[in-house]
């Protein structure tokens, strides 16, 4: 065997080597042993029940936040409106809390203004999206403020829980919203907000114009005409900027009283499904095509 793959320089190199794995390992042993941080095991038994929605619901990032704030007591299981109720149960039981409770929310349309009773002033040609339609001239639709009914919101739904219906307004599924906040988000008319069910009496309008201005653009606009403020009990609603306000601090003395003179029927009642009930005063809707384009 040739000495020369023992020489010196190379005993030297293996020697210095082995030193600095050694040194490396004893490293690394030190690391592990300072800087690990301990998981509790029960995190991974408590995320597997979860619904792995990651839809933000609860207030918390992901189904893996919320997991970890289980097992400290931030949280309970409650607050997760998406997960089976049987999952939430279990997962109470097997850390030995309390279920607690959140109401569910859902989204909520500020609009009514469909192609049958809203008018599109301009045919608006291009990207078939409402934030794109949005930027020029504001997409085309006689009410500034409305429904440009491109669906950017229900293409957004992770959870095909907003659909579009046949006079192209978004229709939320109270059943599968998981009140995530993506239409919220990506409406650039800001139409929707995230409601509790029990906020059942809602304004679908969003038109600052007074009177006659609104309902020229719109026929279901609201009109500013106060009568759902004068017949609510004192501060429950307000007018504020030719618009009808409800004060949801207040949600506990709002009836159906609210709406029953709304004469365009702009003020609306909710149940928990998302069906709407309007005012007896509210004329009826009996135009079922879409109006022309462009008339004044």
């Amino acid at each position: 065997m040739d000495s020369s793959l023992f020489s010196t320089d190379t005993l030297v190199a293996l020697g210095y080597m082995l030193a600095l794995g050694v040194s490396l390992a004893v490293l690394l042993a030190i690391a592990n042993r300072f800087l690990f941080v301990y998981e509790d095991p029960r995190i991974d038994e408590v995320d597997s029940a979860l619904p792995h929605a990651n839809c933000g619901a609860c207030g918390q990032a992901g189904c893996r936040v919320f997991a970890e704030k289980l097992i400290t007591g931030e949280v309970q299981p409650g607050q997760c409106t998406v997960n089976a109720p049987a999952n939430n149960v279990a997962i109470a039981e097997f850390l030995g809390v309390s279920l607690g409770d959140q109401e569910k929310r859902i989204a909520r349309l500020a609009c009514a203004g469909g192609t049958h009773v809203a008018y599109t002033r301009a045919q608006y040609e291009g990207i078939h999206s409402c934030r794109a339609a949005a930027l020029i001239g504001g997409g085309g639709k006689g009410c500034t403020w409305g429904c440009l009914g491109m669906a950017d919101c229900a293409d957004v739904c992770d959870f095909d829980a907003i659909t579009m219906d046949k006079h192209g307004l978004p229709v939320v599924d109270a059943a599968k919203c998981t009140a995530c906040g993506d239409c919220v988000d990506i409406c650039p008319k800001h139409l929707f907000e995230l409601h509790p069910i029990s906020h059942q009496l809602w304004v679908a309008c969003k038109n600052l114009h007074f009177a006659d201005a609104a309902e020229a653009e719109c026929e279901v606009a609201c009109t500013a005409c106060e009568r759902c403020a004068t017949d609510s009990p004192e501060g429950l609603i307000t007018i504020r900027d030719n618009l009808a306000v409800i004060d949801y601090s207040k949600n506990s003395l709002a009836s159906k009283v609210s709406i029953q003179r709304c004469p365009t029927g702009a003020i609306v009642w909710l149940d928990d499904k998302g069906n709407i009930e309007k005012g007896l005063k509210a004329k009826p809707v009996i135009r079922k095509q879409a109006l022309p384009i462009g008339q004044a």
